[in-house]
């Protein structure tokens, strides 16, 4: 075989290691950047934060080029002077029921006792967990010290919420023979702890925790005897709102049941979750929405932005000894690009969410049954990226607002088409929805039907089945469970 030299003109797209960090920073959100700089400084030493009380000028700066970040659109910053100091705010959770069964959040303790407290009283730290917070008890009681022994054998037997899930006689079996003890003792040692704060702990299901908090109220509170025999008897008929039958089997009137349900839908299901750690996330706006002059503008936040700068000390010295210091010349470099890829980030995350901005102008002004459907594509021909760039950027990025802080994912969503010929967002009808239902009459709640009718008579044409979809997803019960006295 004869061999032969041949051209061949090619393409090929290669990803340079600037080009992969400037992707990678990208889909970061500010508390994984704000990570990332902390590494990359202590791996490279050219490469420092900018201290804001520092004043030092920087001759060798100016000869190695602009290599300070300083965030663009000053015009705008100075517009938003008057900027709110802390930015930081706790993630917005999702709207909690009214209901206290199907709602998840947990009640949070008491902020401990300041040190300029005046009061003449010893202050009680509460305790942590909800176990030392029981054995406290334990030891201020004046139990023999066999029953607080059991008592304390028990508590640890507790779950999170409380609850003692093991029956007791399972407990007697594990306990040495030689104790000589029976499942009576550990009954009367959980009748000790049935006593303890918080009311309800020490139940073995939720009707015996329920009880137990009814059992410690003033025996004169409304409702109090009625609560008792619904929640011992009757608790699966209150779940499922089957109102007509419990006043038969009660021989109760509406009132009489009303109030003994607001008796027991303000108890504690949960009783010992409230001792448990509540871990709080906390989220930094990269983006300020402002209306200034009469329009809506958005403004990157100077407290999410890193402000970076090479080391003087080290760019003096390889400035003075070029070309002995290679692996400084590398960080150098590597510094240059990092700086740059963080302005990139910014200057691209301030494009998207300006051309959000002005798309959703009619939700900041009226709030989300304004809301316009809106998908990737079409902020990613305004903006001239792709719409792999534009999830990136909408990904973990959050946008404050004179409404709350939101995600910019939050701004796109489906569209459903409507009897005019337009389109009508999801986000819209999510809120109509709720709309619908707060003013719903409790004793005659909308079934899913009947809101499809009322938003078709609005012009918008949605199927029950999407309806029912929404409404979970706005943790909205169905009719059934949301029907009242």
């Amino acid at each position: 075989m004869k061999q032969s030299l041949q051209l061949k003109l090619s393409q090929q797209l290669t990803l340079t290691p600037q080009l992969q960090q400037s992707i990678r920073l990208l889909q970061l959100s500010t508390m994984e950047l704000d990570q990332e700089v902390e590494m990359l400084i202590q791996e490279n030493p050219l490469l420092e934060r900018v201290d804001g009380d520092s004043e030092e000028s920087s001759s060798t700066e100016s000869e190695i080029g602009p290599i300070e970040f300083q965030p663009q659109n000053e015009l705008r910053y100075e517009e938003q002077a008057d900027t709110e100091a802390s930015l930081r705010s706790e993630s917005p959770d999702d709207e909690a029921l009214e209901n206290p069964w199907t709602n998840d959040s947990v009640p949070i303790i008491g902020g401990q006792p300041s040190d300029e407290d005046d009061s003449d009283y010893p202050q009680q730290a509460r305790a942590s967990t909800l176990r030392e917070h029981l054995l406290w008890q334990v030891q201020m009681s004046q139990l023999p010290e066999r029953d607080a022994q059991l008592t304390a054998l028990l508590i640890d037997a507790l779950d999170e919420d409380g609850y003692l899930t093991q029956p007791l006689e399972e407990i007697a079996e594990l306990l040495p023979e030689e104790l000589e003890l029976t499942s009576e003792d550990l009954e009367i040692a959980l009748k000790h702890l049935q006593h303890f704060d918080p009311a309800g702990v020490g139940a073995r299901d939720l009707a015996e925790s329920l009880s137990l908090q009814l059992a410690a109220l003033p025996h004169n509170a409304p409702g109090r005897e009625l609560a008792l025999s619904v929640v011992g008897k009757h608790l699966d008929l209150l779940a499922s709102r089957d109102f007509t039958k419990l006043k038969r089997l009660l021989n109760c009137t509406d009132a009489e049941l009303r109030s003994a349900q607001q008796l027991i839908t303000h108890m504690n299901p949960r009783p010992g979750a409230a001792f448990s750690p509540v871990e709080t996330r906390y989220i930094v706006p990269d983006v300020l929405v402002r209306k200034i002059r009469g329009s809506w503008t958005a403004s990157l936040n100077p407290d999410a932005i890193p402000k970076l700068r090479i080391n003087r000390l080290y760019a003096d010295i390889l400035q003075h000894h070029r070309g002995s210091h290679q692996q400084l010349a590398t960080q150098l470099q590597e510094a240059k690009w990092f700086i740059k890829n963080i302005q990139q980030r910014f200057d691209t995350i301030l494009r998207v969410s300006q051309a959000i901005v002005e798309r959703q102008k009619h939700f900041f002004e009226h709030g989300e049954v304004a809301m316009r459907p809106l998908v990737l594509r079409e902020i990613a021909d305004v903006v001239g990226l792709h719409e792999s760039t534009i999830s990136r950027v909408t990904t973990q990025k959050f946008m404050h607002t004179p409404r709350g802080i939101f995600e910019l994912k939050y701004f796109f969503g489906s569209h459903v088409a409507t009897d005019t010929g337009g389109a009508c967002s999801a986000t819209a009808i999510r809120a109509l929805i709720k709309q619908l239902v707060g003013a719903e009459d409790p004793k005659h709640p909308l079934s899913d039907n009947q809101i499809a009718e009322l938003l078709a008579k609005q012009g918008i044409m949605v199927a029950r089945r999407t309806i029912a979809k929404y409404r979970e997803g706005l943790h909205i019960p169905p009719a059934s469970q949301r029907k009242s006295i």
